[in-house]
């Protein structure tokens, strides 16, 4: 086996230049989650949290960028509404409409969860003309 003569060298970051690289990431319109995979695969930063002992998360909250639904439940809604329009056109496709009724009920448990940590208003409900909205 060859050895790579071209090595990068990987450069150690502190606590507060990627603490500043999640604002800027997030400032360019990614979600956490994608801050996490660009601060992996382009910066070589292995664990954010053993690094800076936060999570990107509470970084985003401290500078007040975080959105007011968590991304879990807005990617839900979304494939939600995207198999909701595939059913209005393909009527007999039962098992999209297996997956939608899955996709809705994981949905609402989330929102029981949600509700219960104060992350979403208490009476908040899931409606897909209210899913439709959300996603645009």
């Amino acid at each position: 086996m060859a050895k790579k003569t071209n090595k990068e060298e990987k450069k150690e970051f502190t606590a507060h230049e990627l603490e500043e690289q999640v604002v800027s990431l997030a400032n360019a319109g990614h979600s956490p989650s994608k801050i996490g995979i660009i601060l992996r695969d382009e910066y070589g930063v292995r664990n954010f949290s053993e690094v800076t002992n936060k999570k990107i998360q509470e970084v985003l909250r401290e500078n007040e960028l975080v959105g007011d639904m968590p991304e879990d439940l807005l990617n839900l809604i979304r494939r939600s509404v995207i198999l909701s329009n595939h059913l209005n056109k393909n009527k007999k496709d039962y098992s999209a409409k297996r997956g939608y009724e899955l996709t809705v009920a994981k949905i609402r448990k989330l929102t029981k969860y949600y509700a219960k940590k104060n992350r979403i208003p208490k009476g908040w409900v899931y409606t897909p003309e209210q899913a439709a909205l959300l996603v645009r």
